[in-house]
């Protein structure tokens, strides 16, 4: 068995001055995908944004490959892509340009990339258009995207299934069974069965250890 890439250890999140979770540990290697479930305000969320670096982490550690994260917060910050509720697009911009932008602050060019990205969450009609003009379901297609341009090894995915029509849910799940295929790691909030098979799953419940017990 492959050693783990992500591991967290004890984590624990503060939110407005409440404890969300506390004492959460997991380890995924190549190729895993973790579902967090959950009822609303629980926390899943919370564990993504404290993944990605955008929440203080109250406790705990996050180590990549065995060292800790926030020894490197922006080599780090360049292993991972974000989804959130809302898409980080830039509205003034057209699709192809936000494709583009996105992939120059990572440091990078798309190259061939691009072409296939624009055809897999069929864009390449929309490639012209400014992104305030999209639907909800377009915007949402562009920032998938967005996320599969990156090549960043680890997905934080927080309901990637909004606002996507059966097309779009098909294309994202090609997607995500191509970089669990190629060894990449993904971590997804989700209210349905994402549908890719074997995913491992973490019910967050929101409180401490013991108060998630009672």
């Amino acid at each position: 068995m492959a050693p783990p890439l992500l591991e967290v250890t004890g984590l624990s999140c503060r939110r407005g001055g409440r404890l969300v979770f506390d004492g959460l540990s997991f380890a995924l290697g190549p190729g895993d995908l973790l579902a967090l479930t959950g009822r609303n305000g629980s926390g899943k969320t919370s564990l993504l944004r404290a993944l990605a670096g955008l929440t203080p982490v109250h406790a705990g550690m996050i180590a990549w490959q065995g060292k800790n994260v926030a020894e490197d917060p922006e080599a780090w910050r360049g292993r991972l892509a974000w989804l959130g509720h809302l898409e980080g697009l830039k509205g003034d911009l057209t699709v192809l340009e936000n494709l583009v932008f996105a992939e120059r602050l990572r440091g990078g060019e798309p190259g061939d990339r691009l072409e296939w990205a624009l055809v897999a969450f069929d864009l390449n009609a929309l490639s012209a258009r400014e992104v305030r003009t999209l639907s909800a379901g377009q915007r949402r297609r562009t920032a998938l995207a967005r996320i599969v341009l990156s090549q960043a090894p680890l997905w934080l995915l927080d309901e990637p299934l909004n606002a996507l029509d059966a097309t779009a849910q098909a294309a994202l799940r090609t997607a995500l069974q191509a970089h669990l295929a190629a060894g990449g790691l993904v971590i997804a909030a989700t209210h349905v069965e994402l549908g890719i098979p074997g995913p491992q799953r973490l019910d967050l419940r929101g409180g401490t250890p013991a108060e998630r017990a009672a």
